[in-house]
């Protein structure tokens, strides 16, 4: 058996992995890159397989970062099933038509430029319509279900904890016969959550792919997250202020509403208060993804469940607000009320809360709140980072705002779940495949595993391939292809636009004289890394 590790290689997005048997070729995940415009760009190369040959997929979550690929799949003569659970087939269905739609919008923008200034016309990743085609393709199963997908191939999905409907994905592969199993944990979900399950403790496995998106640091508990929002939001609004959340449509918004929703309803004493601060949801895509999880009772934990039976409606309350259209979204930076925005997306790269930043990311009344992880590259990631001035819709914006990072309300496990997931193997695996994290958090979760559990991790670094046997893994040596150059490009770029920050910084700031040595040695290095992407560009088409 082979396992090539497509995408979450260097970067936590485009999760994709080819596993080759000697009777079937098939994928876990197909999803799309995402952070900064040379990242964005992988998604245009050919996938490194023909889609027509793969048999089946497995799918463990319906973020876009797992799934937002499948449209491209199918249009490459994909024609077998995806496996996954009835909420991810459900909810994928309306992530994938929502990113279509974002594509056609990209692409009818830069065409408008491009006839101006007389460039070639470009065509949107996939359309609406080609994304929707691809929910026939799903096949649902659920949770702790075997499922015989064919000769020597069985799989199993188990309660991931990420999201609704995620899932932690069990394979049992027969092949010379004997019969190994591969374990991928997808994206595993933190310890008490408001309505979701704990994550499935797997006992064993011979071979486990793992994520590591947190695996560098611990992150602060739900409840602390919690408290620390209800105070941003009191000192907020007592200013005169607009709280502004960029939140991932699936997931995070409705953990918020559900939060917002105890909170007013438990809080008598700030009745006042909490009366004239409204909860606006600004995203379609949200307000149909809410809708699904109302729909979806049954992978809620037990205690929401109850609240349920007892005739409770969960997320809604007399404050909250969900947004459809254009004109109530531009509303809402007229209104100057106090209020609460949540909208999409949550690394604050495209979508409507990139309008709600514009008009409040300069005021310092103001609080922008992040609830996620923040990939390199993004505006989100830039604005936690501190800069003093970030691009926004063609425009320079000043970040006068306060800025809050609430770990806490993240879906993905801390570095200190990460290994208590990983303690509860009964056996040791064979071999960890570390992915779908940046490099110093797979480095540093490695460490962790070795100096807690005593066994090393393989880190996986790039475009890679690994024989699997009995014995050991052995590296396939052709890890060298176009999306590894492009990668290489990525690391590239990511530093030069780093530089260019650095610069404007300088500028902006005024101390020119002081800063005038450090800026010429940011521009050498501008130069040298300028000279080195026109080499690679020399020796490579793309």
């Amino acid at each position: 058996m082979k396992v090539k590790f497509l995408g979450a290689a260097i970067s936590v997005t485009g999760s994709c992995h080819l596993i080759t048997t000697d009777k079937y070729k098939f994928l876990l995940d197909c999803g799309l890159f995402q952070g900064n415009e040379a990242l964005e760009e992988l998604n245009y190369l050919d996938f490194d397989f023909m889609p027509s040959e793969i048999d089946f997929m497995i799918l463990s979550h319906a973020h876009v970062d797992h799934c937002g690929r499948i449209p491209l799949l199918v249009k490459g003569g994909f024609k077998g099933k995806i496996y996954c659970t009835g909420a991810t087939a459900e909810i994928a269905d309306i992530m994938l038509q929502d990113s279509g739609n974002i594509h056609e919008m990209d692409a009818a923008w830069k065409n408008k430029r491009s006839r101006r200034s007389g460039r070639a016309q470009v065509k949107p990743l996939y359309t609406q319509d080609e994304a929707a085609v691809c929910a026939r393709y799903f096949s649902p199963v659920n949770y702790g279900q075997m499922i015989e997908i064919g000769p020597g191939m069985t799989v199993r999905l188990c309660d991931a904890g990420h999201i609704l409907g995620a899932a932690i994905v069990e394979l049992w592969i027969e092949e010379g016969g004997k019969k190994t199993k591969l374990v991928y944990s997808g994206d595993i979900g933190d310890k008490n959550q408001l309505m979701l399950n704990e994550p499935t403790l797997i006992e064993e496995a011979d071979y486990l792919i793992m994520e590591t998106t947190y695996g560098d640091r611990a992150h602060e508990t739900h409840a602390e997250s919690s408290r620390r929002f209800m105070d941003i939001i009191f000192k907020t609004i007592s200013r005169g202020g607009t709280i502004v959340v960029p939140s991932f449509a699936l997931g995070r918004t409705q953990e918020l509403i559900r939060d917002l929703e105890l909170f007013y309803e438990s809080h008598e004493k700030h009745r006042k208060t909490l009366d004239r601060i409204m909860v606006y949801v600004d995203s379609p895509l949200a307000t149909n993804a809410t809708e699904i999880f109302r729909r979806n009772a049954r992978y809620f934990n037990e205690k929401t469940q109850n609240q349920i039976a007892k005739g409770d409606e969960i997320l809604n309350f007399k404050n909250l607000k969900f947004t459809r259209s254009v004109d109530q979204s531009k509303q809402l930076n007229h209104n100057k009320s106090p209020k609460i925005i949540i909208a999409s997306s949550g690394m604050a790269d495209a979508g409507r809360v990139q309008h709600h930043l514009k008009h409040n990311l300069w005021l310092s009344k103001n609080s922008i709140v992040f609830v996620g992880f923040q990939a390199e590259g993004t505006l989100g990631r830039a604005i936690i980072k501190g800069e003093k001035f970030v691009g926004l819709l063609r425009e320079r914006v000043r970040v006068n705002a306060e800025i809050y990072s609430l770990e806490g309300f993240s879906a993905h496990a801390d570095r200190d779940y990460l290994l208590e997931w990983l303690s509860g193997f009964k056996a040791k695996p064979k071999s960890v495949f570390l992915v779908h994290g940046d490099e110093v958090a797979k480095e540093a979760f490695a460490t962790t595993v070795k100096n807690i559990l005593g066994y090393d991790c393989t880190i996986i670094r790039e475009v890679s391939e690994y024989t699997l046997d009995d014995e050991d893994f052995v590296t396939v040596d052709d890890v060298r292809s176009r999306i590894d150059t492009k990668e290489e490009i990525i690391r590239i770029s990511n530093r030069m636009e780093n530089l260019h920050d650095e610069l404007d910084a300088m500028l902006h700031d005024g101390n020119r004289i002081a800063d005038e040595a450090l800026s010429q040695e940011t521009i050498r290095e501008l130069s040298s890394h300028t000279e080195e992407l026109e080499k690679i560009l020399e020796k490579n088409e793309f």
